[in-house]
C-alpha cells in the first residue's frame, strides 16, 4: 500500500494506479474503517515496480550518482542505469536528466522520491521487526590484534548464549564504512568528533570512519599505552628504571601509532635520537612477537597486552602508564542499536569491556616481578 489519506468527509485509497474516492462514511461506521480497508486490500491486485528498481532510484537520488549508488548496492553503474530506465518505463515519465558528468532529478523524480521514501522506511522497519526473533547474522568489524587477543577467546560465550545470532567477524584497521550493508557493528580506536582530548597525549594514527553522518557511538575502554620489552634483552642491554633508559634500546613502531614514541618521549622531556633506526610493523601482534624475540622495546595498548597469550614472556618497566588522545568505541549506523540482535551483541561487548577496564586497573607485571 503506497498511501492512505483520511479526511473528515471522504476516504482516498492510493495503491499505484488504483484510486477509490468519494467514499462517504457514516458516523457509526467510522470505527470499522481500518478493518474495512484491510478486507478491501486482500481482494486487490497491486501494480508495483520491482523493489530493486526502487532501491536503485532511492540510492541514486541520495548520491545523485549512478556510480555511487552502484557501490552502495554492490551493482555496476550500468545495472543501476538499467533499473532506473525500468522504473521510468513503468511510471511513464523521466525521473533523472542525464548530463555529461552528472545526473539531475526532474520535478517528477523529486515528487516520486518524497512519496516512496517513507514507504521504504516502513518496509525496512517492518522487515527488521519480522526477523528480530529469528536467526540473524551480525557482521562485526574489529581491529586485527584486538580481535585475536581479546575478542576471539571470548566470542564463544556469546554464541553459546545466543544460538539464534551468528557473528560474522571481519578485521581491518581502515576507516569503517557504516553506510554500506557489509558491516553492522565496528570496534575502532581514535577520536570522536566534538570530544576534547589532551593535546599532549600520544596521537592515534587511525580514523575510525570517514563519514560520521548518522553514526551511533558507544565507548568501550581507554587506550592506555605501556612500554614492553623482553627480559632477556633487558639482561643484555641494561635495566630500565627511567624513561631515558629506553633510548639505549631499539624502538619499535606500529602503523596505527607512528607518533606514539615521539609523543610519549616528549611527555617525559625526551625526544627520539636523530640516529635512531626504529623497526616498523603493521600490526600489534607482529610488534609483540618482535618484542618477545628481543628485537627492541615497543609501546602497546594495555588492552592488547592484558590478553596477549605471550604476556608472561614480556616485561613492563615501572615507568607508569600514558593514555592516548582517543579510546576504543563501538560504532554502528544510527538506529541499528534498536535492532534486537545488534543490541544483544553490543550489550555483551559492553560487559566484556567493563571487565577489561577492571583488569587494566590492576598493576601490570613490572621488571621487579620477573624472577632472575
Amino acid at each position: 500500500m503506497v498511501g492512505v489519506h483520511l479526511s473528515h468527509q471522504q476516504t482516498i485509497f492510493s495503491a499505484s494506479d488504483v484510486c477509490i474516492s468519494e467514499c462517504v462514511i457514516d458516523q457509526h461506521r467510522r470505527g470499522n474503517l481500518v478493518s474495512s480497508l484491510s478486507n478491501l486490500v486482500r481482494h486487490m491486485s497491486y501494480r508495483l515496480p520491482p523493489l530493486l528498481a526502487l532501491r536503485a532510484f532511492e540510492a541514486s537520488t541520495r548520491h545523485l550518482s549512478f556510480t555511487k549508488a552502484g557501490e552502495e548496492l554492490h551493482l555496476t553503474q550500468g545495472a543501476i542505469s538499467r533499473q532506473i530506465r525500468l522504473l521510468e518505463s513503468f511510471l511513464g515519465q523521466k525521473l533523472f536528466v542525464r548530463l555529461t558528468r552528472k545526473i539531475e532529478m526532474t520535478p517528477a523524480g523529486r515528487e516520486y522520491f518524497r512519496s516512496i521514501q517513507q514507504a521504504l522506511d516502513i518496509i525496512s522497519m517492518a522487515t527488521h521487526r519480522a526477523v528480530r526473533d529469528t536467526h540473524r547474522v551480525v557482521t562485526l568489524d574489529v581491529l586485527p590484534t584486538l580481535a585475536t587477543c581479546w575478542l576471539m577467546p571470548r566470542l564463544a560465550q556469546f554464541t553459546e548464549a545466543h544460538r539464534d545470532i551468528e557473528v560474522r567477524l571481519i578485521s581491518s584497521i581502515d576507516p569503517v564504512n557504516l553506510h554500506s550493508e557489509k558491516v553492522d557493528v565496528a570496534i575502532r580506536v581514535g577520536k570522536v568528533p566534538g570530544q576534547r582530548y589532551d593535546r599532549r597525549a600520544p596521537r592515534i594514527d587511525l580514523d575510525m570512519t570517514e563519514n560520521w553522518k548518522d553514526v551511533y557511538v558507544e565507548p568501550l575502554f581507554p587506550d592506555i599505552l605501556v612500554p614492553v620489552v623482553s627480559p632477556h634483552l633487558m639482561d643484555a642491554v641494561g635495566a630500565i628504571n627511567a624513561p631515558a633508559d629506553l633510548l639505549q634500546y631499539r624502538l619499535i613502531n606500529t602503523a596505527s601509532r607512528r607518533h606514539a614514541w615521539p609523543d610519549w618521549l616528549a611527555l617525559h622531556g625526551l625526544r627520539v635520537p636523530d640516529d635512531a633506526n626504529p623497526l616498523d610493523f603493521g600490526h600489534f601482534f607482529i610488534t609483540l612477537q618482535a618484542v618477545k624475540d628481543g628485537k627492541g622495546v615497543a609501546l602497546v595498548p594495555k588492552a592488547v597486552l592484558e590478553n596477549y597469550e605471550g604476556r608472561d614472556e614480556l616485561v613492563v618497566p615501572p615507568l607508569g602508564e600514558v593514555t592516548s588522545a582517543g579510546a576504543y568505541h563501538l560504532l554502528m549506523r544510527e538506529g541499528a542499536q534498536e535492532d534486537g540482535a545488534v543490541r544483544s551483541l553490543c550489550d555483551w561487548l559492553a560487559g566484556e569491556a567493563s571487565r577489561l577496564r577492571c583488569e587494566m586497573d590492576q598493576p601490570t607485571v613490572v621488571a621487579a616481578d620477573v624472577p632472575a
